[in-house]
């Protein structure tokens, strides 16, 4: 994981390339247009950029309008300003009436250091609870770069959790919606991880490997639709249970989805649910709330350990470095 290649700005070149070629693309910013990638496509293609200010209730509205209109928008903010204050709109202008609107939420759960005002760590649990609503996370910079277009593919509105800045790249294939990448393969225990969790599960590989475990470990991009049938299987798979990670509450967000399937088809295994636990998270840098709410590679150690009830010797400095980020880059502050 030290030798992997950091793509900069993944999102702001998918997104110009999409666009550029389809005039019923529109570009929407709710006055965070630098800080959401999207100020060199303002700059080129000013005909297709349509500036909201700080007003997300109207520009929910006015997406919805605009999909009705046949256009098809894509509304760039943080994904905190994307639900939680133009939640009536988005349900009544967007999901209701199945709008082709793309929503591209930056900054998902503890990757801003801005503290709880910015940090959107339920909002996996509010939009799949939508209906008609698709839910996509990007987890590398290969699907920050493969997002655009599949959420265009889409007939009907959606909702991406976008990561920015430096990204690394983990994978070789575009996100495509409904599969589900399968990262290692064991029959010990199943690991589910979504968006930054990947990430952080990488970094516990070779030590869960040294110590003689076999994990199978899958990732998820698409959150809804959840794709039962091969969640089924590889639950099946592994003897000892399922650990999901995510970069969320743990209820209501992926845990709660693998609940409902272990629920559903009458799975006899045990289920870890690594994530932010009913609390609302401060500010820090994202390495360091990753630790403190239990959400990094160390703590899936110490799951590892607690649902096969033994002790592996893995210290946390046994565990791969993660990749060390200047908070205040110079392209851009991570809060804001």
């Amino acid at each position: 994981i030290n030798m992997i290649e950091i793509a900069n700005k993944p999102y702001s070149k998918a997104f110009e390339k999409l666009a550029k070629e389809d005039s019923n693309i529109l570009c929407l910013s709710g006055d965070l247009t630098s800080s959401c990638e999207i100020d060199g496509f303002r700059d080129r293609y000013p005909k297709q950029f349509i500036s909201m200010g700080m007003a997300e209730q109207n520009m929910m509205s006015f997406a919805g309008g605009l999909g009705l209109a046949g256009y098809r928008p894509f509304v760039h903010t943080f994904g905190v300003f994307a639900y939680r204050r133009p939640y009536d709109q988005l349900v009544a202008s967007i999901a209701y009436p199945r709008r082709k609107v793309r929503i591209m939420g930056f900054l998902p759960g503890i990757t801003t250091p801005a503290g709880m005002t910015h940090q959107s760590i339920e909002d996996i649990a509010v939009m799949r609870t939508i209906p008609n609503m698709t839910v996509l996370e990007t987890g590398d910079a290969k699907e920050v770069e493969s997002v655009c277009k599949a959420a265009d593919s889409i007939d009907g509105p959606v909702y991406c959790r976008v990561l920015r800045g430096a990204v690394p790249r983990f994978f070789n294939t575009p996100l495509k919606v409904g599969e589900i990448r399968e990262l290692d393969k064991g029959d010990d225990l199943l690991i589910i991880t979504s968006g930054i969790t990947t990430e952080e599960a990488l970094r516990a590989r070779s030590a869960i490997q040294n110590a003689g475990i076999a994990i199978q470990h899958i990732h998820l991009h698409t959150i809804k639709p959840i794709n039962e049938e091969i969640l089924v299987d590889q639950i099946h798979k592994v003897k000892h249970g399922v650990i999901t990670m995510e970069n969320h509450l743990i209820n209501g967000g992926t845990g709660s989805i693998i609940a409902d399937v272990i629920a559903k088809y009458g799975l006899s295994k045990k289920l870890i649910k690594l994530g932010l636990k009913d609390t609302f998270a401060h500010g820090g840098s994202r390495s360091y709330l990753a630790k403190y709410y239990g959400l990094d590679a160390y703590s899936l150690i110490k799951a590892i350990e607690k649902l096969m009830k033994i002790k592996t010797g893995i210290k946390e400095e046994n565990l791969d470095k993660v990749r060390i980020e200047d908070v205040h880059s110079l392209s851009k502050a991570e809060a804001l």
